[in-house]
């Protein structure tokens, strides 16, 4: 095929593209500008929750594993006969 055909066509995918992720919804990241924008998932108040459980979960997991490893290090040092 000619690259008088192909060159410009290329180019016309790439200003198309361009475009599209100029309008494109953003999902989970910024909201978008305008009649395309949407509250991220990550802001609704039910993933905002959710998330919040996670975490207080983690911190539980990781505050019992150092107890469980401080123990673990006590009983190594004295250990009870």
């Amino acid at each position: 095929m000619s690259d008088r055909l192909i060159l410009p066509g290329l180019a016309l995918i790439a200003l198309v593209m361009v475009a599209l992720a100029l309008v494109w919804p953003q999902g989970l990241g910024a909201r978008s500008p305008g009649a395309f924008g949407h509250t991220p998932v990550q802001q609704t108040p039910e993933m905002q929750a959710a998330m919040k459980r996670e975490h207080t979960a983690a911190q539980k997991r990781v505050v019992q594993a150092r107890e469980a490893v401080a123990d673990l290090q006590s009983r190594a040092i004295s250990p009870s006969q």
